[in-house]
């Protein structure tokens, strides 16, 4: 038993310490799931308008950057305010790596021979293990935070 409650203050004591990264991780779940499936969903959905696969990563990165705004803004970061200068450092964040996606995708399909989703798959990789430095030291960095 006395095992038992070390355990279990050494795992309370880690998630205080690391409240901030536990909810990123959370929301990174969340916002992977809705990521990882949006492009897909709207290839397939999109076939009958034959929309090029461009137009419809366009169309992706907006629903998605908006939500994954939305959920590090409320719920990891909780910050209060700051709604220009939070925005803008999110922004800018996916507006590099979505310039840097439309060269990457055309060249992984029709350079690589890959299929699209499955290039726009491994593209996304790069942005999740990337973006959680990039927020918290600049994009939610300065601002006032409720709950850490």
């Amino acid at each position: 038993m006395g095992r038992w409650r070390n355990f279990m203050g050494v795992c309370r004591h880690f998630a205080s310490e690391h409240q901030t990264k536990i909810r990123f991780l959370l929301a990174g779940a969340l916002n992977t799931a809705i990521g990882l499936t949006t492009y897909p969903v709207l290839y397939f959905f999109t076939k009958p308008l034959k929309l090029h696969y461009l137009t419809i990563l366009v169309l992706s990165q907006v629903l998605c950057v908006a939500f994954s705004f939305l959920t590090n803004k409320f719920l990891v970061f909780r910050t209060s305010g700051n709604y220009l200068r939070e925005s803008g450092g999110f922004l800018t964040f996916h507006v590099l790596y979505f310039l840097v996606n439309l060269a990457a995708l055309p060249a992984l399909v029709e350079f690589a021979g890959m299929n699209p989703v499955l290039a726009q798959t491994l593209f996304a990789v790069l942005v999740i293990v990337t973006s959680y430095f990039w927020h918290s030291r600049i994009t939610f960095s300065s601002s006032k935070v409720t709950c850490s």
